[in-house]
């Protein structure tokens, strides 16, 4: 994105989840991103889903902002006792460094590490996301990929 775009994170909170659903259906973005609920065009499941992380301790979600309309999402989650990261960016916005920027920027507020970033191993543009925020691959896991109906290898990426 060139300078002239203001990319800002707030707290999620339960009016964002409309947006953020519909970005979720995008078949392309759901491909990419491999590893989703079974459910995840049922929109009532969802919002109950993500309504309840909102007040979930353990869990840090921002909503990306670009101008001012809603970009995408970046939180932080536990799993097994490691912190993890995962962000969507809506498609109209990938290749333009928001991803980058929000997920930059979320690391300055979010101050759990070591924490991990997981990535379909052919989402080559969240793969260089996590590199250019400094996260290094560490290794490989295989998982049931629902948008994918398949099992797939995943990469594993930390920072420090």
């Amino acid at each position: 994105m060139n300078n002239k775009h203001e990319i800002t994170l707030r707290k999620t909170v339960a009016a964002d989840l409309e947006h953020l659903f519909i970005f979720q259906l995008d078949e392309e973005g759901g491909y990419l991103a491999a590893f989703m609920p079974q459910n995840h065009t049922d929109k009532q499941a969802y919002i109950e889903k993500y309504t309840k992380f909102l007040s979930e301790p353990t869990i840090n979600m921002c909503t990306i902002l670009v101008d001012n309309i809603i970009a995408g999402s970046v939180s932080k989650f536990e799993m097994d006792g490691d912190a993890e990261i995962t962000y969507w960016i809506d498609k109209k916005f990938w290749g333009k460094g928001v991803g980058t920027q929000a997920l930059r920027d979320f690391l300055t507020l979010e101050g759990a590490r070591p924490i991990l970033g997981r990535v379909a191993f052919d989402n080559i543009g969240s793969q260089r996301v996590l590199e250019k925020c400094g996260f290094t691959k560490i290794g490989t896991d295989r998982g049931f990929a629902n948008a994918r109906q398949t099992e797939i290898e995943e990469f594993i990426y930390k920072l420090i």
